[in-house]
């Protein structure tokens, strides 16, 4: 993570943030055992993620994957891991370990196993708010979803919440 900078306070180098872009592509196709995996780890058993013979029978005429796999996976992680175990290739923040806020989905359509997931991150706000132990603050920001042929599968629109470091 990074560390502050010289008289600049958490929520400055927060709100320098806003408009700040990011972008990954997975390196392959999600595949039809990611998407029985996840299925089977949130224990939806639904025939439409594992039995092709019926989903070709259904409106989506083949396997689809559970719709949260598309904002929940790391699909798109390539490289190394940083010390949280997430990927080191994402955007940087200038205050420690975030707590996730919330979020909200909007899904346009399924992802299918030969999709290639695009991730695109986008900041859109900043604020802080005073809590019980000190500052709060707050990152909003939508994650893109996008398959190889640039239709739009998700948007998950989600907020980080910090707490101020001790000893500010």
């Amino acid at each position: 993570r990074c560390r502050m900078a010289e008289g600049s306070s958490i929520l400055e180098q927060l709100k320098s943030m806003i408009g700040t872009e990011m972008t990954v592509t997975g390196p392959e196709e999600v595949g039809r055992a990611s998407i029985r995996y996840f299925a089977h780890a949130v224990g939806d058993m639904n025939p439409l993620y594992f039995d092709e013979e019926y989903a070709k029978k259904t409106r989506y005429g083949g396997i689809i994957a559970p719709p949260t796999l598309v904002c929940e996976t790391m699909q798109y992680l390539v490289g190394d891991v940083d010390e949280t175990g997430g990927p080191a290739r994402r955007m940087k923040l200038p205050v420690g370990m975030e707590i996730r806020g919330g979020n909200d989905y909007e899904f346009f359509q399924p992802l299918r196993p030969d999709d290639v997931m695009t991730a695109s991150w986008k900041v859109l706000d900043v604020y802080e708010k005073k809590g019980r132990t000190g500052k709060l603050y707050f990152l909003v920001y939508d994650i893109t979803y996008t398959n190889q042929r640039k239709e739009l599968l998700a948007i998950n629109h989600e907020w980080l919440v910090f707490r101020e470091p001790e000893g500010q």
